[in-house]
């Protein structure tokens, strides 16, 4: 047994925080309600509700819920009330009888630890104690207010499904059970965060997934000890591969459509509670360039679009580096009119050309983050009318060169084709321009070695993510740089899946 206060008596021992993880209920009725008193003591949300059946006044009951969590109107009627009026046996069975023929919501289940009753009444379950029993129920009210289905804001489309994921876990795996109508969809949930404990939701395709990379994802996560998960960035961070890349070794959404996408090739989701963000392992580097929207246009002006991006992604870290390393270096590689031009227009600015690319482009930065922060109709403002009113009051002013301008435009409106490459981009943009600034094309060339090998040898999950299978066949590159027509997508990546028949279909004429 367990007491709070006076002395240490020979079967009791006194309960508290620390302990409460290990702690389990009595058969005291009394001992039982004044342990939990104390652990939600100076927690006013918490109620505690006392009373006895008509039928059966020997017998006491209390029920514990959170109030604003819980559905006060279910707690009236199919809990208190049904109790309070039927009959309640007085043996030691009452549990069972309660579950089978008095309680009436659609969960309920037998408890006996006290940290088990922290974390469901604390999320919005009430606990019903029963006086003489040394379990209690754990009975299913919750009623939280949740965001609206809509469509995510940073991953809006023309084309295709407009929901997204809300905060709340059972809402985002509805979405997912609505769009795979089969028994291989398995879920399991799991718990991570010392004081959060934030609830996960792994789910696969059980015939499709690589069991050797869910084997590893639970070995990570059970490597976490943190003390909050407060958003799926936390869980990212923790279970990557690379963990000092800046590249992305996660992949992450708030799309349905692409997680199940993603689950039919063999890929494993990850859910957490709290977060419309969705992660899904593993990633491989050409989904950085790709769009739920090319799935769902012709394949030609898909194929076009991705080409684009990838394009956009050279163009975005590379013209900086490649105007500088002209200026500065080799003049001789421009047209003589070009370079006497450009010489013209730098003849006033008291500023070398790697400084001035530097001050511009930490310019723009701030007003795309300063756009992104503001309300959105100010921000969209602030971001255009702040480019083109600084832009053109510095090329008057002569503290950059207008040439320069264009560059900063260029590298700014091809990085928009990136969103989701940000990080990498900034990164590999300022590293480049260091190099080119310090030994011209020399160094454009040795900091692009780099960043290739630093590509080639990302991991996800033990994948490699540039060459996944190295394997140059049709069926291993339809989906990369191209996206090829349905009626050749015969088989899934071969890396991530176990199952690699997608379609048994011939080819189309």
């Amino acid at each position: 047994m367990f007491w709070f206060g006076g002395k240490k008596k020979k079967d009791n021992q006194p309960i508290t925080a620390k302990k409460s993880k290990k702690a389990k209920l009595t058969a005291c009725y009394e001992t039982n309600l004044t342990c939990l008193k104390t652990i939600f003591q100076d927690d006013d949300p918490i109620q505690f509700r006392e009373f006895k059946s008509n039928n059966n006044n020997k017998i006491r009951f209390c029920v514990i819920y959170c109030d604003g969590l819980a559905d006060s109107a279910i707690i009236d009627e199919h809990i208190i009330k049904p109790v309070m009026l039927d009959y309640i046996p007085d043996d030691t069975k009452i549990i069972d009888s309660l579950i089978m023929q008095v309680i009436q919501t659609d969960s309920a289940k037998k408890v006996s630890s006290f940290q088990e009753i922290i974390n469901d009444v604390t999320y919005g379950d009430t606990l019903l104690l029963v006086e003489g029993s040394h379990e209690a129920l754990l009975l299913n009210t919750k009623s939280f207010t949740t965001r609206a289905i809509t469509e995510p804001e940073s991953e809006k489309i023309l084309t295709g499904p407009r929901e997204g994921f809300t905060e709340t876990l059972t809402t985002n795996l509805s979405l997912i059970r609505r769009k795979l109508r089969t028994q291989q969809v398995k879920m399991k949930y799991y718990s991570a965060g010392e004081r959060t404990h934030t609830q996960l939701c792994i789910v696969y395709m059980d015939d499709i997934v690589n069991k050797n990379i869910l084997r590893e994802l639970y070995r990570r996560l059970d490597a976490i000890h943190i003390d909050s998960v407060l958003d799926a960035n936390y869980i990212s961070e923790l279970i990557r591969d690379n963990t000092w890349s800046p590249f992305r070794a996660v992949g992450y959404t708030e799309r349905p459509d692409v997680v199940v996408g993603k689950l039919l090739e063999g890929r494993i989701a990850l859910f957490v509670d709290g977060s419309p963000v969705v992660l899904t392992i593993p990633y491989l580097f050409i989904e950085n360039f790709q769009n739920s929207e090319d799935y769902y246009l012709n394949f030609y002006y898909a194929s076009f679009s991705r080409s684009l991006r990838v394009v956009g992604f050279f163009l975005t870290v590379l013209v900086p580096a490649f105007y500088i390393a002209v200026v500065a270096f080799h003049r001789e590689m421009l047209p003589t009119s070009l370079i006497v031009h450009i010489a013209t227009e730098r003849q006033n600015v008291p500023f070398p050309a790697a400084l001035e690319a530097l001050f511009m482009l930490i310019i723009f930065d701030i007003l795309r983050e300063t756009g992104l922060r503001m309300p959105t109709n100010i921000g969209q403002a602030l971001g255009i009318v702040g480019a083109l009113v600084l832009g053109q009051a510095a090329v008057e002013a002569k503290l950059v060169a207008a040439p320069m301008i264009i560059i900063v435009a260029i590298t700014g409106i091809t990085n928009l084709l990136i969103p989701q490459m940000n990080a990498p981009v900034l990164v590999a943009r300022f590293g480049l321009l260091a190099f080119a600034s310090s030994l011209g094309f020399f160094g454009v060339t040795l900091g692009v070695a780099i960043l290739l090998i630093h590509i080639l040898n990302l991991r996800s999950f033990g994948i490699e993510q540039l060459t996944p299978g190295r394997n140059l066949q049709y069926q291993e590159v339809k989906d990369m740089l191209i996206r090829a027509p349905w009626w050749q997508m015969r088989d899934r990546p071969l890396a991530t899946a176990k199952n690699v028949v997608r379609q048994n279909s011939k080819e189309g004429k």
